[in-house]
């Protein structure tokens, strides 16, 4: 998602799907991340706004500027509610406190202060940096804050004599004790616990682990640094190498062994924190990245550049799964499992290989031979893999057999007989094998990036701009539909009808592969399923919809969406209204009165599709 405007700050929303982004323009953006959509702006600032941060419980934000103010926003108001003043020079960064009422602030003024923004006042100034501080953060759960500045020092400062204060109903009011933190008996709120020396230039950024003893910062020196700490000293733990320009911005992954970081190089990096190696690159051709920005609980980060910002994952969450009859093979936890749609019984029926560092990415099952596929796609796809199992007969759900399955390497293997399986090797050629994983012919292609199962003995080829129909006995092309970059495809249960889901767009053809209408989405199409009468029912990243192979179209009432979880009533009061959509459909076309589109306002729909 573009802003048009270099980025300087990002938040995500503890809760809903929001993301703010401060630009350097003076502007903050409100975005909905997932519809990709622009909710709001709020324009005070005079000149580029480098903090801003989400309250965790309120419906607050504050921001941080270059007009030397720190302004508190209620998005819900719409409205700055007030300001503080204090600092004498740029504001870097602007922080809530994840339990108290406090704002931490970093400014150019060689300053980090504490306020009380329920009595809007400073309650601490930290001194002791001789140059810019670029950064400052709270300790998730301890009473310290980190620093980085340009005087090429990260400093660790204990502020638990600010807590006791706070919480002591004998408390010195901020006015007797003055604003420097400094009580009449000399005590001091704030002191320096670590000074971390070892960066050759300015430091940019710096974040504490969420849950281990450990700093990561970012400089000017083109490194990335990791830092542990204990009660009476802090030490560099390792250096990661890699970029060739300054260090914006490094934070810790919240929830795996991993650290990312971006640079004015143009480039984020993945960092593996045990191997201290680079996991993963990726790259903008004319955009210099300036901060990061992890999502709480889900996994999401954000990155902000010259012209704007991004959201995205690191790695796939949606389960490797296919569905035979009433049941529903998956993978989970190394584990493949298997639902039993009648009875609801999940039970884990085999132990799955280790030794690969990915997901599984997808899956073939085989019922004739009870056999699985199981393919892993690496980063490097020239590295990517499959495993080829035979599901025991018997397996003890709580201590499952861990079959032996013969791994080989292949972007994609699918099933194409009882007793055959197809491969796209890492060359793009397609390898037909047998049950014990030996080639049995080679098969001469037409230019293919990834193939998906179409019945026996045949294959659907996807390249750059469609799908080719491909029978493999006769090694020949029978049909092609043009659709740019199919992710997934989808079969009705008597192979009918077909499904092909691009990024945003939903091509549905018969099993000839002619096209019988195609439906475009603004927002991602993310998964799809055929419903027995033959309607097909998709999501977006925030509707359920479903389609005819006429092109007809609706939303699903919200009613469906907020009971789908675990409402026996809301599935079987979404099966009358396809079923009564679907018998409508045959009488003729719906009107245009009657039959609202996606773009159409939500205002104009019937009460029950809003």
């Amino acid at each position: 998602k573009y802003t048009a405007f270099k980025t300087d700050r990002l938040s995500f929303h503890p809760k809903r799907p929001w993301i703010l982004a401060s630009l350097h323009n003076g502007v903050i953006q409100l975005w909905d991340y997932r519809m990709c959509t622009l909710i709001d702006k709020f324009d005070e600032h005079d000149g580029p706004v480098r903090g801003i941060d989400f309250h965790k419980q309120q419906p607050l934000f504050v921001s941080g500027g270059d007009d030397y103010k720190i302004k508190v926003w209620n998005y819900k108001l719409r409205r700055c509610l007030f300001t503080l003043l204090g600092h004498l020079d740029y504001i870097r960064t602007t922080f809530f406190h994840h339990d108290y009422p406090w704002i931490l602030s970093a400014s150019d003024d060689q300053t980090i202060r504490i306020w009380n923004w329920q009595s809007r006042t400073c309650v601490c100034v930290l001194t002791g940096h001789n140059h810019y501080v670029m950064c400052a953060q709270f300790h998730p759960s301890e009473d310290l804050v980190v620093s980085a500045s340009l005087d090429q020092t990260v400093r660790v400062w204990d502020i638990s004599g600010l807590r006791k204060k706070n919480l002591s109903p004998s408390a010195v009011e901020t006015e007797v004790r003055g604003i420097s933190g400094v009580d009449l008996f000399g005590a001091s709120d704030a002191v320096v616990k670590h000074v971390l020396e070892g960066h050759d230039r300015g430091v940019n950024w710096a974040a504490f682990h969420p849950s281990m003893p450990l700093i990561v910062s970012g400089a000017d020196d083109r490194q990335v640094k990791i830092w542990r700490m204990n009660e009476s000293k802090a030490w560099e733990l390792d250096t990661c190498r890699g970029h060739y320009n300054n260090v914006s911005c490094a934070v810790f992954h919240p929830r795996q062994e991993l650290i990312l970081s971006n640079s004015e190089d143009k480039s984020i990096r993945v960092w593996d924190m045990s191997k201290r190696t680079g996991v993963q690159t990726f790259r903008r051709d004319h955009d210099r990245f300036w901060v990061l920005g992890a999502h709480p609980n889900l996994n999401l980060f954000a990155a902000g550049h010259d012209s704007g910002m991004l959201v995205f994952k690191l790695e796939r969450e949606r389960p490797a799964y296919a569905v035979y009859g009433n049941m529903l093979y998956y993978v989970k936890d190394r584990f493949l499992r298997q639902l039993d749609f009648s009875s609801s019984k999940d039970t884990a029926v085999m132990q799955l290989r280790s030794g690969s560092k990915f997901p599984v990415f997808s899956m073939s099952y085989n019922p004739a031979e009870n056999a699985v596929l199981l393919c892993t796609r690496a980063t490097n796809l020239e590295n990517s893999t499959y495993d080829l199992y035979s599901i025991p007969k018997e397996s003890d759900s709580q201590n499952p057999d861990a079959p032996e399955g013969k791994r080989s390497s292949g972007l994609t293997a699918v099933w194409v007989a009882r007793n055959r399986f197809a491969v796209l090797d890492r060359m793009h050629s397609l390898l037909i094998k047998n049950l014990k994983n030996e080639i049995v012919k080679k098969v001469q292609v037409p230019s293919c990036e990834e193939i998906f199962y179409a019945g026996t003995g045949s294959l659907l080829l996807r390249d750059a701009d469609g799908v080719t129909l491909f029978d493999v006995q006769q090694k020949r092309s029978l049909a092609t539909v043009k659709i740019a970059k199919v992710k997934y495809v989808v079969w009705s249960a008597d192979t009918s009808h077909v499904a092909l889901l691009a990024k945003h767009a939903i091509m549905i053809c018969n099993r000839k592969l002619e096209s019988l209408c195609s439906i475009h989405e603004n927002i991602r199409v993310k998964s799809g399923a055929w419903d027995e009468s033959g309607v097909f029912i998709y999501t977006t990243s925030n509707h359920i919809k479903y389609a005819l192979t006429s092109g007809w179209r609706w939303r699903l009432p919200r009613l469906w969406m907020r009971g789908a979880a675990g409402s026996g009533w809301a599935r079987r009061r979404c099966c009358r209204v396809t079923t009564r959509s679907w018998r409508c459909a045959t009488k003729g076309p719906r009107t245009s009165t009657s039959s609202p589109s996606s773009t159409s306002s939500p205002a104009t729909w019937p009460s029950y599709a809003r």
